[in-house]
């Protein structure tokens, strides 16, 4: 639930070819993962530090709510160090720790950057005359429940939160792991509703009386409560020894009063990325 709000389509044949290619890779792996969802990241095999590093290619929306997509190449993978059901790890914009706790147990905590809004997000101008909206560092709270030690069947609840400016968001969500792998392995399927206070949804989707003045657009102020609702489908895979496969799509439509906010211009977002990484001292 690393990356719960994504921004489901073609991606589905990627991760066939994957787990065809892969297939027999994955009873190489030796140590116990943390946790065996494909959604949970482990690079220690078991212990001590584990470092995978490498690339991701990223098709998504511009910003929240937007009718423009991108194109994104970027870093991808992590730095972990492990001790017994204890992982310390870095992966892209989260720093923290995660434990599992009494087998069906997981626990993560940390901090995390979260990017603010910018009018040059839009390359059509949709969000010329705004003002720009800070990024932040935040924090986050996780705890997931598997049903059963093979971890097939989970759910979860996260709350992250920041200054006030920031708000606080929370999640909600439920998974499925398919396939036999407890090693991190497989494809992963989970849906999720997202709740935000006022200044949090308002950071998105709001616009003050200066946005108003400055871009034509009408002032707009919305309530906390439901945000959206999406579903999520992660594949994790070896293609060799070294070498890990990671492919992600998602959706999520917004609610009603969000999608009327000028700045949605969709009510809802779709993100679909591959990610490559070498894993280095398998």
């Amino acid at each position: 639930m690393n990356r719960i709000s994504g921004r489901c389509v073609g991606t589905l044949a990627v991760m066939a070819s994957l787990s065809v290619a892969g297939h027999t890779l994955a009873d190489e792996s030796t140590g116990e993962a943390l946790v065996p969802l494909p959604s949970v990241l482990d690079f220690t095999q078991g212990g001590g530090f584990g470092i995978a590093l490498g690339g991701s290619v990223e098709y998504e929306g511009a910003y929240d709510g937007s009718d423009e997509t991108e194109l994104e190449v970027a870093p991808a993978g992590g730095v972990h160090y492990r001790q017994g059901n204890h992982l310390f790890f870095w992966e892209g914009y989260e720093l923290g720790w995660r434990g599992r706790l009494a087998d069906t147990w997981l626990v993560q905590a940390g901090v995390r950057d979260e990017e603010g809004l910018d009018p040059d997000d839009s390359e059509d101008g949709n969000l010329d005359g705004i003002e720009p909206r800070d990024s932040h560092v935040v924090g986050f709270l996780e705890v997931r429940r598997g049903f059963g030690d093979d971890w097939r069947n989970w759910v979860a609840a996260r709350v992250m939160g920041g200054a006030s400016d920031f708000g606080v968001l929370g999640v909600l969500a439920a998974g499925h792991r398919f396939g036999e792998q407890v090693d991190g392995t497989g494809t992963e399927i989970y849906g999720f509703l997202t709740f935000g206070t006022e200044d949090f949804i308002n950071k998105d989707f709001g616009l003050s009386e200066a946005d108003a003045l400055g871009s034509g657009l009408p002032r707009t102020t919305l309530d906390g409560g439901y945000r959206s609702a999406g579903i999520q489908i992660v594949h994790r895979r070896y293609l060799t020894r070294n070498l890990h496969a990671i492919a992600q799509a998602g959706a999520e439509l917004y609610s009603g009063d969000i999608g009327d906010s000028p700045i949605a211009r969709e009510d809802y977002e779709f993100e679909l990325s591959l990610a490559l990484v070498w894993h280095f001292g398998r």
